[in-house]
């Protein structure tokens, strides 16, 4: 493999029903990053039936290109006609960096497609950088400059690995929603839109869709909303939960919760913050009954400001917590709720 012939970093740009996902915007907003290290642009891959129209999108979150894969047969997503434009547009384009966010169908896509282009793939990264590996020089080793140093949670998220792809390329990875941080959007950018198809066949590979239901959830995206109220075992019931709510609702806030609170079937998964949930940023995070497990704080830790509440002083929580409270929640909280609608009462009247 001619590893000097592979240039750029390029992003996967997922949409849904010609709508893209957020996630996409995140992708652009890091690759901006890893691009300006390596001196080279950003590239976002549009892939879907009568998708064009959406390059603009991604030209305003930061695509310097947007290469554009528009067939019918790309219309729901599939594995393997997605696989196929994916493999096809790596094969053309020769990227030196390919990232693909950690949603359902990135899951599903990314070790495909890096099993067909003969690369390989870290999954579920949390932090992405461009540095030298290994890491520290080894006598006798070659240090490789100019890699993509790819963090992400290991053995349960008990430790954290820093994996690199120095011998093959694309270096690909996918990369949990949330995680990263999009850029301003500067309205009115546009980016050079290449067209590319590189036909499609079906065969024995490709699944028929006979019918797609949606499910209608009433349940907010926790990762949109700017405070979280969350709550863990230690709020001890699902009626305690209201405890949470009424806070949420003074402060303008959502409910979220821990693995625990789920486990225990008080609240929906689409709640559940943290490794195996999903990773937030909010500006304030309060951090209820919670005790503070790496695999809850690897969801919640770049919120801009954590509060926690809870009854143990040892708590885990409170080791990254800007402002911590020991005491039983169920005192405070109630009392912090209060005095909130009194701020805003007297806010109101004067």
């Amino acid at each position: 493999m001619a590893l000097e012939e592979y240039k750029g970093v390029f992003i996967f740009a997922q949409q849904v029903d010609n709508e893209i996902s957020n996630i996409a915007f995140e992708l652009l907003g890091k690759g901006k990053d890893l691009a300006a290290d390596l001196g080279t642009e950003v590239t976002a891959v549009l892939v879907g039936s009568g998708v064009k129209g959406l390059a603009d999108q991604l030209a305003e979150y930061g695509a310097d290109r947007v290469i554009v894969v528009d067939d019918p047969e790309l219309k729901e997503y599939r594995t393997e006609p997605y696989t196929h434009a994916i493999a096809s547009v790596i094969d053309k384009f020769k990227p030196d960096v390919f990232l693909i966010g950690a949603t359902a169908i990135g899951r599903d896509l990314g070790p495909r497609v890096c099993a067909r282009v003969h690369t390989g793939l870290t999954a579920d990264c949390t932090s992405l950088d461009i540095g030298d590996f290994p890491l520290v020089a080894i006598p006798g080793r070659e240090q490789k400059h100019n890699q993509l140093l790819m963090t992400r949670p290991a053995f349960g998220g008990n430790t954290i690995a820093t994996i690199a792809c120095p011998d093959f390329r694309p270096q690909m990875a996918t990369v949990r929603p949330g995680v990263m941080q999009k850029k301003e959007k500067v309205a009115g950018a546009k980016a050079v839109v290449e067209e590319f198809n590189p036909g499609f066949t079906p065969n024995a590979n490709y699944v028929e869709i006979l019918e797609i239901v949606k499910e209608v959830s009433d349940v907010v995206d926790i990762q949109d909303a700017k405070i979280l109220v969350s709550g863990g075992r230690g709020v001890g019931s699902a009626e305690n939960f209201k405890l949470l709510e009424d806070l949420a609702a003074a402060i303008g806030g959502e409910v979220s919760c821990s693995r625990a609170v789920v486990d225990s079937g008080w609240k929906p998964k689409e709640l559940q913050v943290g490794q195996t949930g999903k990773t937030v940023r909010p500006h304030v995070y309060f951090a209820i009954g919670i005790s503070g497990a790496i695999q809850h704080v690897a969801g919640m830790e770049e919120s801009d400001i954590i509060i926690a509440i809870n009854k143990d002083e040892t708590a885990p929580i409170f080791d990254v917590a800007d402002y911590g409270v020991v005491g039983d929640l169920n005192k405070i909280v109630p009392l912090l709720t209060k005095q909130i609608l009194a701020a805003k009462a007297s806010k109101a009247e004067n």
